[in-house]
């Protein structure tokens, strides 16, 4: 099914898809007040980095960070490349410098409390048991992440969290692609590791 086309871009599945392009073309000709349109598409994603990437209470100010130093970074934005995984390598950037002057307990706290708030993995009406289970995996899940190395924990954010390809998490991440694999690879036997020390099943 085709999507419907509004001014602002292409509705799918009740979500705008923006015509990046064009709106960037448009910021860039003398119509500031056209980048509303990005921020709408990306701010909810972006939260999720932020999150994810251990902002914490601070995400929604990290989030802020970003647009505004990504709208001042437009002039050097590749032409026909994706908005989405350069943004979120600002982001990353952004929340990297946030959590180092952050106090560490209260942004791992922050993280994990709105993850948990995030969009349910589980509709409310599945099986009481068995979203049970699957919510103690996901808390094994979020444990384990904070054990993981810095790297190894934002590559599986991207790939998995955030739902990027290979490619926009190279992008995001600023790292070759095969350095994606690679540390994805590591990350994911480290975490069957730990989720089976824990009671979990170990990672297929």
């Amino acid at each position: 099914m085709k999507g419907v086309r509004t001014r602002e871009g292409t509705l799918e599945g009740g979500r705008i898809v923006v015509d990046e392009g064009a709106v960037i073309a448009r910021v860039r000709a003398g119509e500031p007040e056209a980048y509303a349109e990005l921020v709408r598409a990306h701010t909810a994603v972006a939260l999720r980095a932020a999150v994810a990437f251990g902002a914490g209470a601070d995400a929604e100010d990290v989030v802020q960070s970003a647009f505004l130093k990504a709208y001042q970074a437009l002039g050097r934005f590749r032409d026909g490349a994706a908005f989405r995984p350069w943004l979120l390598r600002i982001v990353v950037n952004e929340t990297r410098n946030t959590v180092r002057t952050a106090v560490r307990l209260r942004a791992l706290a922050g993280r994990e409390a709105l993850l948990l708030g995030s969009e349910p993995l589980i509709p409310e009406s599945a099986d009481p048991a068995l979203a049970a289970v699957a919510e103690e995996r996901r808390s094994l899940l979020l444990a384990a992440l904070d054990e993981l190395g810095e790297q190894q924990r934002q590559v599986v954010v991207c790939r998995y969290l955030l739902e990027m390809d290979e490619a926009e998490t190279a992008q995001a991440l600023g790292w070759p692609r095969g350095t994606v694999k690679s540390r994805l690879n590591r990350a994911l036997t480290r975490l069957g590791q730990l989720i089976g020390g824990k009671g979990g099943e170990e990672h297929e």
